[in-house]
């Protein structure tokens, strides 16, 4: 795909987010397929119309999106943004296309933390993609830190994945440093609070950025985990992530998987 190609694509998938917040509905109309559009946000009904049918809703309660970063990837963008309605929320868009329209949604939202304790915000950090031809291989590589330290099919190779204990982390509730997810995960573990990815589901990358999308449990719920990646040099430099409960089937607006 060319360059001009995958600026299109991401020109549409913002154009519909940035509907969410105008109540214009000509990008919805124009980029999302009429006849095909498979929603996996549970809350929400399949289908276009019902985005349509929602925007004057979410007009009249001041929604604004904000957009921080964007990665494509083949049919797939992937969009990591603020989203502000009944407060703010960090988000992950992911839109597929096919033959240059939206067919396929899925999205976690987490309420926003404005204190981390590694005082980074959620959202904050590098933006700009760089060594493309390193996509395939940083894709496997973050794929195989999630199956070995997160799934945990071989936790003892937690160090290898990291520069030291030099870590950028941007999760609400660890510090910085391997030193500050060892303990994060302790003190879950202190509270008996079980945290486990149990199946990845898509791993979507642009050069130096990985889109991890996983679920398992937290605290006795199925969630969904959603966790991007920078790597720097061979190694995972940097971390954010969005984590969200996964609906009860007796909630959901749709028959659709949540992956």
């Amino acid at each position: 795909m060319t360059v001009n190609n995958q600026n299109e694509l991401v020109h549409k998938a913002i154009a519909v987010l940035k509907s969410l917040e105008s109540g214009n509905p000509e990008a919805i109309t124009a980029y999302i397929n009429p006849d095909k559009y498979i929603q996996h946000n549970q809350s929400l009904l399949d289908g276009r119309e019902a985005m349509l049918s929602a925007l004057d809703h979410l007009k009249e309660i001041g929604t604004k999106v904000s957009i921080k970063r964007t990665l494509v990837d083949g049919e797939y963008v992937a969009i990591h943004s603020v989203y502000d309605f009944f407060g703010p929320k960090i988000a992950f868009d992911i839109f597929r296309f096919e033959n240059g329209q939206i067919v396929e949604h899925w999205d976690n939202l987490q309420e926003m933390v404005e204190r981390t304790p590694s005082n980074h915000t959620m959202i904050d950090g590098p933006v700009m993609i760089k060594d493309i031809d390193k996509t395939d291989a940083n894709k496997v590589y973050v794929k195989s830190f999630v199956e070995n330290i997160l799934v945990e099919k071989n936790p003892g190779l937690l160090t290898s994945y990291f520069d030291g204990d030099s870590y950028i982390q941007h999760s609400p509730h660890i510090a910085d440093g391997i030193s500050g997810l060892g303990a994060a995960l302790q003190a879950l573990e202190e509270r008996n609070i079980k945290f486990q990815y149990t199946h990845i589901h898509k791993v979507i990358g642009q050069g130096n950025f990985v889109l991890t999308v996983s679920e398992g449990l937290f605290d006795g719920q199925q969630t969904a985990f959603y966790d991007l990646f920078r790597v720097e040099n061979g190694k995972i430099a940097e971390h954010w992530d969005v984590i969200e409960a996964i609906l009860p089937e007796e909630k959901r607006k749709n028959l659709n998987s949540r992956f």
